[in-house]
């Protein structure tokens, strides 16, 4: 007996993860990549695709744009280090180009956007409108908190959370 399965519309996670030089204060990105770790294994699982876009150095630089999850994600987060600059700004209008193509492609794909940064950035002017729900997560720590994350989720109309809520304690 042949059963149709029920197709529900695929879901796409797109992941820029902040990796400039201050995200290692404070073990932060140490952290952020338990966090993604948690994250790849839940889009395996669920059968989710991902983009994900890294912000380090002068560039930023694409590792995967819409696979379905693997387990090959592992050793890049194991590799990922942090340095250089932040073109997160670079990266957000990258990612809001890229999701406006796809969503042409994909019409039924439910897409989300996590944003993974420490939000120190000097200053933005405006910010690319990406047109899925989002969830920023700031990471950053230590004494002296800036807390620009805040204001970019805002901005960016993302969900806020830090990861110190987001850790087991």
């Amino acid at each position: 007996m042949f059963h149709l399965r029920t197709r529900s519309p695929h879901e796409l996670w797109l992941v820029i993860v902040d990796a400039s030089a201050s995200t290692r204060r404070h073990q932060a990105l140490s952290d952020a990549k338990g966090l993604l770790a948690q994250l790849f294994d839940d889009a395996y699982r669920q059968r989710a695709r991902l983009a994900l876009l890294t912000a380090s150095g002068q560039t930023p630089k694409w590792q995967v744009q819409g696979l379905k999850a693997s387990t090959g994600l592992r050793d890049w987060l194991e590799g990922l280090g942090a340095g250089g600059g932040t073109p997160l700004l670079a990266a957000l209008g990258e990612a809001g180009r890229w999701l406006t193509a796809r969503q042409k492609r994909f019409p039924a794909e439910k897409q989300r956007l996590l944003l993974v940064t420490d939000g120190r950035l000097k200053e933005w002017p405006t910010l690319p409108v990406l047109a899925c729900p989002g969830l920023l997560i700031d990471i950053e720590r230590g004494p002296i908190r800036l807390g620009r994350s805040k204001v970019l989720a805002a901005q960016l109309q993302s969900e806020y959370r830090h990861i110190d809520d987001l850790l087991p304690g």
